[in-house]
């Protein structure tokens, strides 16, 4: 009965939808775009005054739409910490030999930490040839003590994770990680280190929902970027992120102008931006840890849209496409209109689980990153480069609308997409 009617009321909602899409416009998404992979905001790095400017913009930008704050909050940015971990001293042996300092690491918000086999910590192996971002990251968003033993091949990542060095001020959870290639049969750690809190803020707004006000539709993107930093080739050192991700960042708030038009969604819609994605995706984590993970009925992650798809205009690709129907509740809206929804085309860099959907991903939740990003030959990715001057802002302003007319189904309470099924990653 809700699917005749919802079928009787849509030639009106069709018609509402047109007229509220043209505040989608070239005109409102370049200036966005423009302002937050500004030179002013500073490459937008973690812990930084350029990332306090554009959390400070995109907090006025959901002021003027005129949406809530989360939880009836004073502010919509959303304030959390991170601990800063500086050792003292640290020891690890492991089957009786002490370990060289780079080869291992401890994550952990605790000012002295001592384990050993006894000590009930799980274990992760990552192997040679697997993605140990993807794999690390599976470990640091755990609620249980683990231990990681990674391929000597990965070595140099171990330093590049030395150098963040941090761990969720909320987590309890201890990560070592140490380079191996077999699981040990005894290990000791020993670590004191001198705590640093750092504070983090993701920018949350919300519409509520008409009628299912307790299901909800996340719409996402992350503002942070790699900041100030030489450049082998050029002379510019502001790596300003036009399209990684100011362009998924600037989507998420011309969709809340949009829905906020509109004014018609059933079930509650909620826009974030998300910080320190660069450092280990700690912001969606953060984020995700605040909803029972059965209330949230779709994500829309929006990462690198600004450039074309390797099917060329009016194109994009969702990640994980086949975990869950929602690709094909989304292009099912899109009929007519020119616009296609691919799988993903990069299934061996498994972005599914690299961007800031993977947290409720792993929880069930039809939870996916929409991008046009060619992630095997985009030239300006993690470069100087990457500048608003690289980008399409008209095919950009039309994948914004596609994503906005490919939701209406999801947003009015009619579809509810399948679940991740998350039984192989227990």
């Amino acid at each position: 009965m809700k699917k005749i009617l919802f079928l009787l009321f849509l030639p009106s909602l069709v018609f509402a939808q047109k007229k509220a899409l043209k505040v989608i416009n070239v005109t409102e998404t370049e200036r966005i775009e423009r302002m937050l992979s500004s030179d002013e905001m500073e490459g937008r790095r973690t812990f930084s005054p350029g990332i306090e400017k554009a959390g400070t913009f995109i907090a006025s930008e959901f002021e003027k739409i005129g949406l809530e704050k989360w939880n009836n909050g004073s502010s919509y940015l959303q304030s959390f910490a991170m601990i800063k971990a500086k050792p003292v001293s640290q020891k690890a042996v492991v089957d009786g030999v002490e370990l060289d300092a780079k080869k291992f690491l401890v994550l952990s918000a605790k000012a002295e930490l001592s384990a050993k086999e006894t000590s009930g910590y799980q274990t992760i192996q990552i192997a040679k040839g697997a993605n140990f971002q993807t794999e690390a990251r599976k470990a640091l968003s755990s609620k249980n003590n683990t231990l990681v033993i990674a391929d000597p091949s990965f070595e140099p990542m171990l330093a590049r994770y030395g150098g963040m060095r941090s761990q969720m001020f909320s987590s309890q959870a201890n990560i070592i990680m140490i380079i191996g290639t077999e699981i040990p049969k005894t290990f000791s750690i020993e670590v004191k280190q001198e705590l640093t809190q750092m504070p983090l803020a993701n920018v949350v707004g919300v519409i509520p929902g008409k009628s299912k006000p307790n299901e909800y539709v996340i719409f996402s993107g992350h503002y942070d970027h790699l900041g100030i930093r030489k450049s082998a080739n050029s002379t510019d050192s502001i790596f300003n992120g036009a399209n990684d991700d100011a362009a998924g960042t600037t989507a998420m708030i011309m969709l809340a102008k949009y829905y906020k038009k509109l004014n018609n969604n059933e079930r509650t819609l909620v826009f974030a931006a998300f910080t320190a994605e660069e450092v280990g995706g700690f912001g969606a984590q953060y984020f995700s840890r605040q909803f029972d993970p059965a209330q949230v009925m779709a994500m829309f992650n929006i990462e690198m849209i600004g450039t074309e798809s390797k099917w060329g205009k009016n194109s994009a690709y969702i990640t994980g496409y086949e975990k869950t129907d929602m690709g094909a509740i989304l292009q099912k809206n899109l009929n007519n209109t020119g616009f296609e929804f691919h799988p993903d085309p990069y299934t061996e860099q498994n972005l599914f689980y690299r961007s800031d959907n993977a947290t409720l991903a792993r929880l069930g939740v039809p939870a996916h990153t929409i991008s046009t990003s060619k992630m095997d030959s985009e030239p300006n990715y993690h470069k100087a480069s990457d500048e608003i001057g690289t980008l399409d802002m008209e095919n950009m302003t039309s994948i914004i609308r596609a994503i906005a007319m490919s939701a209406r189904g999801i947003v009015a309470g009619v579809d509810t997409p399948s679940r991740v099924d998350t039984s192989s990653l227990r």
